[in-house]
């Protein structure tokens, strides 16, 4: 029931219908241009998880992000790891002031502050999520640690030199521009220290010419909430630009013992996390469709269940094929000042 009572999140439940509609246009299979998303990147994202927060949770927990994954490990564990390895390659230390970008409901700025004793403030632009995020800190105890801030990362409204340590968690896809991002990210982290990211992008092996490339590639743009995925080379590229020195970068996803997309692929089957498997996923909808149909879920839940069913698909095509990967792992240093 806690699905029916939150979806459509801070939008009123007699507008969650036009708010799907109004979110579709902006895309490619209703006619949607990536200007227009660009553009509308705030409206966009922000129609975009209050449609779709519930059903992440719902189906996903409180970390919504992919991992790589070892054979033996469940879907959670290898999320837990994931995050664990950005706060070892960020080379956190107890009392750092470390800002999340995009934190989503704050899964894992939880899990790195307990990991690694630091004061970590999220940064959001989407009320629901904050408001749900908030919840969660104060029942795990982290709320006099962690906060969050409601901002868009466009336009941060921290100081110069504000923070010991950023990192980003499949968040700055949503970003109408990488190089306008990456810089607001340079000049509020300290000079010397480091930014790490897992970036959304399609690889090297993505042909634009190629029509079935680009249909998965709109499939997951619909079902993510992005005005565009980059290529892994754009976004080193403005990482440069912006100023950072990059130490290392690599897609995690190749060497992956699993594939990333294991746990959304409909030939997979697994207990643990059985609500992302075909049967789950066939579950949820009927569920989600039986709730509109009495009046629990507002009209209109069933479309944003289509559309993530559809983000789905690209993703798991996306990842058989290797023309995307949502794990393109970097880190990057802020030159000390005297050496800028």
């Amino acid at each position: 029931m806690d699905l029916a009572s939150n979806l459509g999140g801070k939008i009123d439940k007699q507008e969650v219908l036009s708010a799907v509609e109004q979110y579709e246009k902006y895309h490619v299979f209703h006619g949607g241009q990536e200007e227009e998303r660009k553009a509308n990147y705030t409206d966009m994202v922000n129609k975009y998880y209050d449609l779709a927060t519930s059903f992440y949770e719902f189906g996903w927990g409180e970390s919504f992000h992919f991992a790589p994954r070892w054979k033996g490990e469940d879907l959670r564990e290898s999320i837990k790891r994931h995050e664990h390895f950005l706060a070892v390659q960020l080379g956190l230390k107890p009392g750092q002031k470390v800002l999340d970008v995009g934190c989503g409901i704050g899964g894992p700025l939880r899990e790195i502050s307990r990991f690694s004793f630091t004061s970590i403030t999220g940064l959001n632009n989407n009320e629901y999520q904050i408001s749900r995020g908030k919840e969660l800190n104060r029942i795990t105890g982290v709320d006099k640690t962690c906060d969050f801030v409601k901002a868009d990362f466009m336009k941060m409204p921290f100081p110069d030199n504000s923070f010991d340590a950023v990192y980003a968690i499949e968040a700055t896809c949503h970003a109408p521009d990488a190089y306008g991002c990456y810089k607001e990210i340079y000049r509020v982290l300290k000079p010397g220290q480091c930014f790490a990211a897992y970036e959304w992008c399609m690889t090297d092996s993505f042909d634009p010419s190629n029509q079935e490339h680009q249909k998965i590639k709109a499939e997951i743009e619909i079902g993510d909430g992005l005005p565009d995925i980059r290529l892994t080379t754009k976004c080193l590229e403005a990482l440069k630009q912006a100023g950072f020195e990059v130490i290392w970068e690599k897609d995690l996803a190749v060497d992956s013992p699993l594939p990333w997309y294991l746990p959304l692929d409909t030939s997979h089957f697994s207990l643990s996390s059985f609500r992302l498997t075909a049967v789950g996923r066939f579950f949820t909808k009927n569920m989600v469709k039986a709730l509109e149909f009495i009046g629990l879920a507002p009209k209109g839940s069933l479309r944003v269940q289509d559309f993530l069913e559809k983000a789905a698909e690209g993703l798991v095509e996306g990842g058989k094929r290797e023309i995307f990967t949502p794990l393109y792992f970097f880190l990057a240093r802020k030159p000390d000042s005297n050496s800028d």
